[in-house]
């Protein structure tokens, strides 16, 4: 479905997007992304126009969200789902397993190469060989072997990263608890991302009535599809103008 044929409506539209790659530019490190100060601009007035009905739907913490939007603070679910912040402040956390013994066995793979880097999240862990990309089948070997010994987790592939992340959270669940919530409740949801962990949440808001749209190439299930993050900021100045 070409993009152009959904106009979006703030009074009947609700907002989620995905952050890397949707928001932001990839970096060779996570905590390497540059925020344009534009998309805070943006992202500040569509929250204001939609009447709060916007929210960010990340694989990070919610802790780097925040860093990198500030000073805006703005309603999230992080980590897939695990930790979420209802529009009006409450926060909600899943219980997760505990992540010790992956760490266990993943360490020593990092350890051997420099171009690894192990992220550690509240009930997920990321393995990133975006610097290191020959190391690829490596990692996922590692993590799949690790996660043999684990019960709770579910292992998923992304953008030059292998996590384990808590079995029962995902990006649709978070967004549909979102809607379930003011000010989403009742409105269309629309959801923005660019990997395979956001399948779930494309697949949630379409059986809900809702528009996936998938940010660059790839198969996916959305319906619609941007070009790139570039794309997707200059989108959502244009839809406040």
């Amino acid at each position: 479905m070409p993009l152009s044929n959904h106009a979006y409506d703030f009074s009947v539209d609700a907002l989620f997007l995905d952050f890397d790659n949707t928001l932001v530019d990839l970096a060779p490190r996570p905590e390497s992304v540059v925020v344009p100060p534009c998309l805070i601009t943006s992202l500040q007035r569509l929250q204001l126009a939609a009447d709060g009905a916007l929210a960010i739907v990340s694989g990070r913490p919610l802790e780097q969200v925040d860093h990198f939007l500030a000073p805006l603070r703005l309603a999230a679910a992080g980590v897939h789902g695990v930790e979420r912040r209802s529009s009006d402040g409450r926060m909600t956390q899943l219980p997760v397993p505990s992540i010790e013994r992956l760490l266990a066995h993943l360490n020593p793979l990092v350890a051997q190469h420099a171009g690894l880097l192990l992220e550690v999240k509240r009930g997920a862990l990321a393995l990133h060989y975006r610097r290191a990309p020959e190391l690829e089948q490596a990692c996922v070997q590692a993590m799949t072997a690790a996660l043999r010994q684990e019960a709770g987790f579910t292992l998923l592939r992304g953008k030059m990263v292998v996590e384990a992340k808590t079995a029962d959270a995902d990006k649709g669940s978070a967004i549909a608890a979102f809607m379930r919530e003011p000010p989403f409740v009742g409105r269309r949801p629309v959801f923005i991302g660019d990997d395979i962990t956001d399948e779930a949440g494309f697949a949630w808001v379409q059986s809900a009535g809702g528009l996936g749209i998938k940010v660059g190439p790839g198969d996916s299930q959305a319906h619609a599809r941007i070009a790139s993050a570039a794309a997707v900021r200059n989108m959502l100045a244009r839809i406040l103008q």
